[in-house]
């Protein structure tokens, strides 16, 4: 179910458009994202790198700098661990690019989706370990790794996590008791013991950060070289003593520079700028909160793409044929971040990580193309997967009732769940968890709907099953993530449990189940202006919290329908408003189901009179956003519609 809402909050638009020298339109958009002060409005239009806190404030982080800095003076070997996903990619290369560059003698590993599942474990702290490792520092894992934390500790190796996931916690009574793995440092502004102000930062943001302060100590902020010349280091760099050059570009297994002196050209900015861009991708792929310091790390990367020199994205740039064009969060979420997912999805979260690391071109294009073709494999694979799960669904009338959907995929490719999840809660509204078939039980992954916080939910069931099994085994073997999402293992048969106490549970509401669309302003189409339209791009980069704005415009009448396109799946349409106010709009779908969507509602008179261009009593109420459609050299303003709502004229 959706609820058409319009956002009714105050302010003096039009003073605000005169100071910030905007469109009082667009000054309403930004109230609604919760701007409110003047102060606010400056930093959202501005955001300005200089206005972001300082890493500092994030607990632990002087002490990881500490520990990462003595390791790069001693010459020890440091393996970055990182994880499977676009944050852990990205992350994972800001981490062992940036200290290679300062140094270190370090490399890249990550844990193998099907045979490990998610962040740092066993496996990877004795291969660390055999390989002659000092230091591991983790990203975007480890927060909930307490166990393998002191695996690794055992073995003599130091530890420092950087993460971003909610910490894990039991309940004691109405208390929380938190469990910090017992790491030399961990860093994670979800730590209720840190000040950090920002808490939404995503993996890639806290490494960025980390590798900020690292700079400032070992280079120094106005570039003076800080380093300690003994101990095997020279002034450009340690060296990675593993193994010779592969195919890869000249990287070792674990994503080391073999034989290769780092060499740094540049100040403080160029160094961070060449990281920033990663930052950036890893936060619009985490989809975290594109509010804040995000929204500044995010517009202010993606604005640096063009320039750095990184040619494995420069390749997968072109392989996504988006070259030349300047690259907004849109092409992150939907183009080339599924494509570096792609990696960690069918085969190794390595491929995009030694893509990123390669410095051949033509090396570069192969790999961008072979993620390419994995992205595509991973399409299909994903539309015939959530095609069947939605005829299970259907299929069954409990399951269809349920207000949590979980379901079980015994021979789904596990590395599929969370899409398949996340298309679930869009057809459904509802929190969605997939499972599929693993090396031990069962595998799941969720996506949750506003209001609804699927890692409490699961801490709390966790939690119940507990106290109410007599040998307090656990119901969940692991389980992780945040509000929105979460990774979870566990025995098959106790799927049935899990399934009903979700659906028990008197935190999951009716009302968390309609799905809330805010209108930013209804506004007539007479009021869109080439100006105001340009304008929107100030609102970028669009993402969660603060998504693509909404406009509505009501009793509208269709004069004419086309349907277009290679595969039928553009409708072109020419629509008009109460006013006698005609204008051109396009909806992406498909055309030929829309048509007998349309039959249905209305019947074949009134349907076979649209077609032939005549009178109709065809009407539609329609969410929008106007666009410039160049063509043959003239701008023309046109509207996409992005929903809608019959009525008869």
């Amino acid at each position: 179910m959706k609820k058409w809402l319009v956002q009714a909050k105050k302010a003096d638009f039009y003073g605000l458009g005169e100071k910030f020298s905007i469109n009082p339109v667009i000054a309403r958009i930004i109230r609604n994202r919760e701007i409110i002060t003047e102060e606010e409005y400056r930093e959202y239009l501005a955001c300005d790198m200089k206005k972001l806190h300082s890493p500092l404030l994030m607990k632990d982080m002087d002490k990881a700098v500490t520990i990462i800095k003595g390791a790069i003076h001693k010459g020890e070997k440091i393996r970055v661990i990182g994880d499977y996903d676009i944050d852990g990619v990205t992350s994972g290369y800001i981490l062992t690019d940036g200290l290679e560059t300062l140094g270190a003698i370090v490399d890249f590993d990550v844990p193998d989706r099907i045979i490990d599942g998610y962040g740092i474990n066993k496996r990877l702290i004795e291969k660390a370990h055999e390989d002659g490792v000092q230091l591991i520092v983790t990203c975007d894992n480890g927060i909930a790794a307490d166990r393998e934390v002191r695996y690794a500790k055992e073995l003599g190796m130091q530890v420092v996590v950087t993460d971003h996931h909610e910490v894990p916690y039991e309940l004691v009574g109405e208390e929380k008791r938190y469990h910090i793995p017992l790491a030399d440092a961990v860093v994670d502004p979800k730590r209720v013991d840190c000040e950090y102000p920002f808490k939404h930062l995503c993996g890639a943001g806290v490494a960025y950060k980390l590798l900020e302060v690292l700079y400032d100590r070992v280079v120094g902020q106005h570039g003076r070289d800080n380093r300690n010349e003994q101990d095997g280091q020279n002034k450009q760099g340690g060296q990675n003593e593993q193994g010779g050059q592969n195919e890869q570009g000249g990287q070792n297994e674990q994503g080391g520079r073999n034989g290769q002196v780092s060499v740094f050209e540049g100040g403080r900015e160029q160094f961070l700028e060449k990281y920033l861009c990663f930052a950036a991708i890893g936060t619009v792929g985490d989809i975290v909160p594109l509010i804040g310091e995000n929204r500044t790390i995010v517009k202010n990367g993606l604005a640096v793409i063009d320039r750095i020199k990184n040619v494995g994205l420069k390749a997968l740039i072109e392989a996504a044929n988006l070259g030349g064009k300047p690259i907004k969060s849109g092409h992150i979420s939907f183009v080339i971040g599924p494509c570096i997912n792609a990696g960690g999805r069918l085969d190794t979260a390595k491929r995009a990580f030694f893509l990123f690391r390669c410095d051949d071109y033509h090396q570069a294009v192969k790999q961008a193309e072979e993620l390419k073709k994995l992205n595509d494999e991973r399409k299909n694979m994903t539309v015939e997967n959530t095609q069947r799960v939605i005829r299970m669904i259907e299929e069954e009338e409990q399951q269809k009732q349920d207000k949590v959907l979980v379901v079980y995929l015994p021979d789904c490719h596990e590395s599929l769940a969370g899409i398949i999840a996340g298309r679930l809660r869009e057809k459904y509204y509802k929190p969605a968890i997939v499972f599929t078939d693993s090396e031990e039980g069962i595998k799941g992954s969720g996506r949750s709907v506003e209001g609804y916080s699927m890692y409490e939910e699961l801490t709390l069931a966790n939690q119940r099953y507990r106290e109410a099994d007599g040998d307090n085994q656990p119901l969940m073997t692991k389980f992780g993530g945040h509000r929105m999402a979460a990774g979870i293992s566990m025995e098959k048969e106790k799927l049935p449990i899990l399934r009903r106490m979700l659906n028990e549970s008197e935190n999951i509401t009716e009302e968390m189940l309609v799905e809330k669309i805010w209108i930013d302003v209804a506004m007539p189409f007479e009021y869109i202006t080439e100006s105001l339209i340009k304008q929107l791009n100030l609102l970028e980069p669009f993402g969660m919290a603060n998504e693509k704005p909404v406009f509505a415009e009501k009793c509208i009448a269709i004069d004419r329908l086309q349907i277009r396109g290679h595969n039928r799946n553009v409708v072109a349409l020419l629509v008009r408003n109460k006013a006698n106010y005609s204008m051109e709009a396009t909806y992406f779908t498909d055309g030929d189901r829309w048509i007998q969507e349309i039959r249905e509602r209305f019947g074949d008179e009134e349907t076979d009179r649209l077609l032939g261009g005549q009178p109709n009593h065809i009407g539609i109420n329609i969410l929008y956003y106007p666009v410039l459609d160049d063509f043959n050299g003239k701008c023309n303003i046109k509207v996409v519609i992005q929903g809608y709502l019959w009525y008869n004229t």
